[in-house]
């Protein structure tokens, strides 16, 4: 009996210590899109560097100056311990006699997401990473969509009536304001010290957007219908258009499980001299014969603009839709 007892008592340490250790997994830390790169010194001065370079620096697509995609500290494998293990995400480099890329969740901190580049030598390390560089990107790239989310997810702002109108939900924080409401069309807005941040949500009838004509030429014309219908410029006569200077970047996309065309570029006012990026998702809704369209625009004169833009793109990708 007091074997039995004692194996009690010592399963019952074991089982403690185990759920000890996942309470001991701190939470993770660290600015969005800030990246940890665990390399040594020469390795980082070399081909290697220069592959994380230019793929996890490389320029942000659609911004008016050139942003680096991810803001990188590196750190030599012998510093990385203590609080600085508990960053959000890192790439670390490690040399090994295979050629392996490995993603790491919640090792150090929760949450967190680290992407681990294994080869015998820097010209094997750094062709893996050109050569994956798209895939460490996105991996990195949704981890922290879903941390700017859950951030924006502490304060949301009631979206019953984009709901009820047009059957579309938004997670958007309180300190987006109703700039206008029409029946079939929202436009939301965050006030900056020299600027704002906005968010368009419409819809537009499906044969709007023919998919086997020039998608890019319909929804720009789309953009310009609706600039010029809702949004006004600072004098008379002046509204929102495309920028004819420079071709947007179309892609395809999804959002809430549904086919979208991701288009990125530049807005600016006919008749007057105001521009930004934009970032918009139309959206195929074929249940209901229409495309939701859901755009994000800031305007930040002579100010960084890709942590607005990346907090208006975890906005739009919270969206579902349905009535």
């Amino acid at each position: 009996m007091k074997k039995f007892v004692l194996l009690l008592s010592v399963l019952a340490t074991v089982f403690t210590s185990c759920e000890d250790e996942k309470v001991i997994l701190t939470t993770s830390s660290g600015n969005i899109n800030n990246l940890s790169v665990i390399v040594e010194n020469d390795l980082w001065k070399g081909e290697v560097g220069d592959a994380i370079r230019t793929n996890l620096a490389a320029t942000v697509e659609g911004l008016p100056q050139e942003e680096p995609l991810f803001n990188m500290n590196q750190i030599p494998p012998k510093a990385f311990s203590g609080f600085v293990t508990k960053n959000r995400t890192y790439l670390k480099v490690e040399k090994s006699d295979s050629i392996a890329l490995k993603i790491v969740r919640n090792q150090f901190a929760r949450p967190q997401t680290g992407v681990i580049a294994k080869g015998p030598d820097a010209a094997s390390i750094a062709k893996l990473i050109n050569e994956r560089g798209a895939d460490i990107v996105a991996v990195f790239k949704q981890t922290e969509i879903k941390e700017k989310q859950r951030r924006i997810n502490k304060s949301l702002k009631a979206d019953d009536v984009i709901k009820k109108k047009l059957g579309v939900s938004l997670k958007f924080p309180t300190a987006y304001r109703y700039a206008k409401e029409d029946d079939k069309f929202f436009w939301l807005r965050k006030d900056l010290k020299n600027g704002g941040m906005n968010i368009m949500i419409y819809e537009i009838p499906m044969q709007k957007i023919n998919a086997d004509t020039n998608v890019i030429s319909s929804i720009i014309k789309m953009r310009d219908s609706i600039g010029q219908a809702h949004i006004p410029g600072p004098v008379d006569g002046s509204y929102m258009i495309t920028e004819a200077a420079y071709a947007p970047y179309l892609f395809e996309s999804e959002i809430d499980g549904r086919f979208a065309y991701e288009t990125k570029g530049t807005w600016e006012v006919k008749n007057a001299f105001m521009a930004g990026p934009f970032l918009n998702y139309t959206i195929e809704d074929k249940a209901n014969n229409r495309y939701i369209v859901l755009e994000g625009f800031t305007f930040a004169p002579s100010a960084p603009k890709r942590d607005h833009m990346f907090e208006l793109e975890a906005i739009l990708k919270s969206a579902k839709i349905g009535f």
